[in-house]
């Protein structure tokens, strides 16, 4: 098979959540043990941290991939989903897996897997174990895909367990409470492994990780708690500075008011992956952070595509990141003559509590991602609308485009998001090539 027609089969013989949703989840463990045991247990043969939580652990996870390669390792990374390319979801060094390496896989292994009916995503993360081990990498960086103690990453005993915060988002599958959700996300909490939770706000949540963390045998901390970080701010040239206690300066290359507790978080990963002896240099953490996105090919986190009119996307797509998507793009309505949001969402998210958090004093094109999933635009703005937002609808992300850039001025702001999927849909307009 081509690369082409590799993606098409994976694509179309086994359910892609991020298409079709609740259909391709598949709770449970046992075909991803039965995957692993096949390929030889690849995740054994290097040290692993995972990475859990409602919002932020993409940046997190690529956050510390960038502060360990930047200390001399070979690291590799495993995130979900992917924005243009597949194999965005699986790198080394920062570099995606070859096409020729996805190709073999399959037709390699297509005859025992298809004995296991595995899911997208169940396969995909075989697919990552496996060519970690080839790559030899010292350390991967494992990024949770739904949940924690049922998904399929969890078949791994990490040296460091991570999870970055909690709020209210795929209720059909973790539950209808901040509390459940804690619990399912506790569940990669395991026996001697140290955990450390970016976010906890409410006592009722802290009390579900030290619970988890007492029954198997454990030590939980809160990032939040460790006097990690001072203050931030942002430099004229639009970075963030973050005064932490124990590097000094930090400047940020990931821009968003979020990153502050995303950098908590990290630091805190970085406390504790010290203290179990993985030695990384301060400079490293500078250099970490100011330079991940080089480092990792992260993309999408308040991402800048274009400086006249300012063009911004951003993955965010629930409450607990439009909380801080809305402080910010009012800040950025007062520095810009006026606010164009290119938006659209997916049918299984809370879409009543986002638009209400989205900024009224903006002119929206309402519009649907190319997947599944997506509410159709016309819905969406007829939603909007109850909620005072008001603008036009389009068929696709790139009309949507198309729309919102020749209506802009030069002083104007564009930004683009509400979901994943939207922000897919709109990169390739903007990014030229993607290596």
């Amino acid at each position: 098979m081509t690369y082409e027609e590799t993606l098409h089969y994976l694509y179309t013989s086994i359910p892609v959540f991020q298409n079709a949703g609740p259909s391709a989840y598949k709770p449970g463990l046992g075909t991803s043990i039965a995957l692993d045991d096949h390929l030889g247990n690849p995740h054994k043969a290097y040290k692993t941290i995972h990475i859990a939580g409602t919002n932020g652990k993409g940046s997190v996870s690529h956050l510390l991939a960038a502060i360990l390669r930047q200390s001399g390792y070979k690291v590799g990374l495993y995130t979900s989903p992917h924005l243009i390319d597949f194999r965005e979801r699986i790198r080394v060094n920062g570099e995606k897996i070859p096409k020729e390496y996805v190709v073999d896989f399959v037709e390699r292994h297509r005859p025992f897997f298809e004995t296991l009916d595995p899911s997208f995503f169940e396969l995909t993360s075989s697919l990552a174990f496996d060519y970690f081990r080839a790559e030899k990498v010292d350390y991967a960086i494992i990024e949770v895909g739904l949940g924690g103690r049922l998904d399929s990453t969890n078949i791994i005993t990490p040296i460091l367990s991570v999870i970055t915060n909690i709020s209210l988002d795929h209720t059909q599958f973790l539950g209808d409470t901040v509390e459940k959700i804690a619990s399912e996300k506790a569940g990669i909490i395991k026996k001697a492994v140290p955990a450390l939770i970016g976010e906890a706000d409410r006592h009722s949540v802290a009390q579900v990780f030290t619970d988890a963390a007492d029954k198997v045998g454990t030590t939980v901390y809160f990032a939040q708690d460790e006097g990690l970080l001072k203050e931030s701010y942002l430099t004229d040239t639009g970075e963030w500075c973050l005064e932490a206690t124990e590097y000094g300066q930090l400047f940020g290359e990931l821009g968003g008011l979020v990153q502050f507790r995303n950098a908590t978080t990290v630091l805190g990963a970085i406390r504790l992956l010290k203290a179990a002896g993985v030695d990384i240099p301060a400079e490293a953490v500078r250099e970490g952070f100011k330079q991940v996105v080089e480092l990792t090919g992260l993309m999408g986190r308040w991402q800048v595509l274009q400086k006249h009119p300012k063009v911004v996307c951003d993955t965010g797509h629930n409450v607990g990141g439009w909380q801080y998507l809305n402080i910010q793009l009012e800040e950025e309505r007062k520095q810009h003559q006026h606010l164009f949001m290119i938006v659209g969402m997916v049918n299984d998210k809370d879409i009543d509590g986002v638009l209400e958090l989205m900024p009224k004093e903006a002119f929206y094109f309402f519009t649907q991602a190319s997947v599944q999933r997506a509410m159709p635009a016309e819905k969406f703005a007829e939603k909007a609308a109850r909620h005072g937002l008001s603008g036009m609808t389009c068929d696709s992300v790139p009309e949507a485009v198309e729309k919102a850039l020749a209506r802009a001025g030069q002083d104007d702001i564009v930004f683009i998001g509400g979901s994943t999927f939207i922000v897919a849909d709109a990169l390739p307009l903007f990014l030229k090539e993607n290596k």
